[in-house]
């Protein structure tokens, strides 16, 4: 049987809040979807609070995963320790509160998540991302039907080599963290649905979701201060993967961009 499971991209600011809670909830019910997952690490600005964790699930999310911005809202952590439905990059340190991967009984199926964050101009002090997620697959007692992966990560080699290396053994990867939506949407050789990057949901006029000005004077060398999100109409850049129950993989992939 064919299934569909959406994910998101970044949510920038309240304004992508927002903009979610409008449109996420239709989108599911017209592409059928079963299961969601969106990357809120960006809703502050620089990480998110328990409630907008909170709003994300009213929003229709499933699972929110993240990534380098993680510990930008330290009040997080305690949260991340209640919450399974939540996830920081499972190669962070083994110290670091909560979990990076998480099976969820979605009735008829079940449905593991991994976040992973990259190392290549990202986060050094990460654990080697391509084997803690063999160790993670290893590890699967009981396998699920499928198996989903956002990669956090800032080089697209970075990403297509996990691809690559996880081509077979998930049912789908998807990239995150540049805000910029990638063409290459793609079924890997042996079954993996794959993109490269899946873009970001907050406002169109921007520079990854900041106000053009602040962007352009950084670059010039000046001194913008505190980013702060632009404002204006928003998009939600996200991607529909059909997965087969009977293969646990992947039969193609659909990018959408909601204005």
């Amino acid at each position: 049987m064919l299934y569909h499971i959406l994910a998101v991209g970044d949510v920038v600011g309240e304004e992508g809040l927002h903009h979610l809670s409008r449109h996420l909830r239709q989108v599911k019910k017209m592409k059928n979807i079963v299961f969601t997952v969106v990357n809120g690490e960006n809703i502050a600005g620089n990480g998110l609070t328990a409630d907008q964790a909170e709003d994300l699930f009213a929003a229709g999310a499933d699972v929110i995963t993240l990534g380098n911005h993680t510990w930008g809202k330290v009040q997080i952590a305690d949260y991340l320790e209640d919450s399974p439905y939540i996830l920081r990059p499972a190669n962070y340190t083994a110290r670091a509160p909560g979990r990076g991967y998480g099976v969820y009984d979605c009735g008829a199926i079940r449905i593991a998540v991994m976040n992973l964050i990259g190392r290549c101009d990202l986060d050094s002090n990460a654990d080697n991302p391509f084997l803690v997620a063999d160790r993670l697959l290893k590890g699967e007692k009981d396998k699920p039907t499928f198996t989903l992966v956002d990669f956090h990560a800032e080089a697209t080699s970075e990403k297509l080599a996990m691809g690559y290396w996880l081509d077979g053994r998930v049912s789908a990867l998807w990239g995150t963290h540049t805000h910029v939506p990638t063409a290459d949407e793609r079924v890997f050789p042996k079954g993996t649905g794959y993109i490269t990057d899946l873009g970001m949901t907050g406002p169109i006029e921007s520079v990854l979701g900041i106000r053009p000005e602040q962007s352009v004077e950084n670059f010039l060398g000046g001194l913008p201060g505190r980013y702060r999100v632009a404002g204006g109409p928003c998009k939600m850049q996200c991607a529909i993967f059909t997965l087969d129950s009977d293969t646990g993989l992947c039969t193609g992939v659909e990018r959408l961009d909601i204005r």
